[in-house]
Order: C-alpha cells, then structure tokens, then sequence
C-alpha cells in the first residue's frame, strides 16, 4: 500500500542506481527478504511521520529490519553522500556555478571594494 512518503516509480528510477553506487558493499549470504525500496519506503515513514520505529504499519519490512538498515547507512554517511550526488546533479542540470566559483566571485568582489 502506498502512503504520501513512498517514492514514486519515477522517484525510484532516479534514486535506485546513485543507491547502487553509494551503498556500502558487502558480502551477501542469502537473498534478501525485502528490496531497497522497501526499506527506503519505511525509513521515508518514520522520518516523515516521526512515529517509533515499532510503529511502522506492518505494510513495510519489520522495524527492526528497516532500522538496522537506516542505522547502517547513516553510519556510512549514505544519506549525506546520495544528497550531495543529487545536489550536484541538478546544479550541472540547471547550469549553475559550483559553489566554490560563487564564493570565489564573491571574495573577489569584496576585495575590490576594500
């Protein structure tokens, strides 16, 4: 069942392979019950609806399997580098400046008023 924190198909497509690449490799001994996304869909849960991890709605993986996950990643900075790849992303898309080029004009121009 989807709820309003549940990533879309398109959402996915996006997240799925910049996940493949930043999640932490391990070595797998059996086959997952549940895939990424389902886990991904019951962290998007907690953190949009701050409920105990206990509280997930049973239409997710079991809690503690969600959490040991979102613990794990968090741990690796997996959150904080997926979030840097997008950002990224879409300043190449928008055509923007990086942000080093921005401070770098602006320190430029405080000098010349100095």
């Amino acid at each position: 069942m989807p709820y309003s924190s549940s990533l879309s198909d398109a959402e996915w497509a996006v997240l799925e392979p910049r996940l493949r690449e930043i999640l932490p490799k391990k070595k797998q001994t059996r086959p997952s019950n549940w895939s990424q996304r389902e886990i991904i869909d019951g962290i998007l849960y907690q953190l949009k609806n701050g409920c105990n991890w206990q509280d997930l709605p049973r239409d997710f993986p079991p809690y503690s399997t969600v959490y040991w996950h979102y613990k794990q990643w968090r741990d690796a900075g997996v959150f904080e580098q997926l979030m840097e790849t997008l950002h990224g992303e879409v300043r190449v898309q928008a055509k923007k400046k990086s942000v080093d080029d921005i401070d770098h004009h602006r320190l430029a121009s405080r000098e010349e008023y100095v």
